[in-house]
């Protein structure tokens, strides 16, 4: 009886120490592959403010995907179709960023930001080159994300 105990407890020092050694480079292929599916943005929108506290998030990526979120329910998750797409890019042809606004005086103004190329610019009042492109990204909101 001793010496099944003995075989047994020998077999189980021996797959530890090989389990172990395992698990680094398992987490050394999960961690190459998540920095392989990392997305590039494309354009980021947020439109935050007014009395009704709002906090929309809209990023869009380079693979023709957006991640939508708002600041109560889930964060979605969809791919555009080909023609949302090369809409949204058609539109991003045109925008001008130009600088951020100062805040107005007052509670109920909703603020703007883009994130695109490198800048992030936040805007009270919409210039005529943000308008087709912050009303884009606004639909494709209200299109895909809904609450659960």
């Amino acid at each position: 009886m001793k010496r099944i105990w003995r075989i047994l407890l020998l077999s189980v020092l021996l797959l530890v120490p090989s389990a172990t050694l395992v698990q680094p480079a398992q987490a050394v292929a999960v961690k190459k592959q998540a920095i392989a599916v990392k997305k590039k943005v494309l354009v980021e929108l947020r439109k935050q403010g007014g009395f009704a506290g709002l906090d929309d998030r809209v990023i869009a990526y380079t693979n023709g995907c957006v991640r939508l979120s708002r600041r109560t329910g889930p964060t979605v998750d969809k791919c555009l179709t080909k023609r949302e797409t090369s809409a949204l890019r058609g539109n991003l042809k045109h925008l001008r960023l130009g600088h951020s606004e100062a805040p107005p005086q007052g509670a109920d103004f909703l603020k703007y930001t883009i994130a695109y190329r490198g800048h992030r610019v936040s805007r009270y009042t919409l210039p005529g080159s943000w308008n087709p492109v912050v009303r884009q990204l606004e639909k494709l909101m209200e299109k895909y994300w809904a609450p659960d």
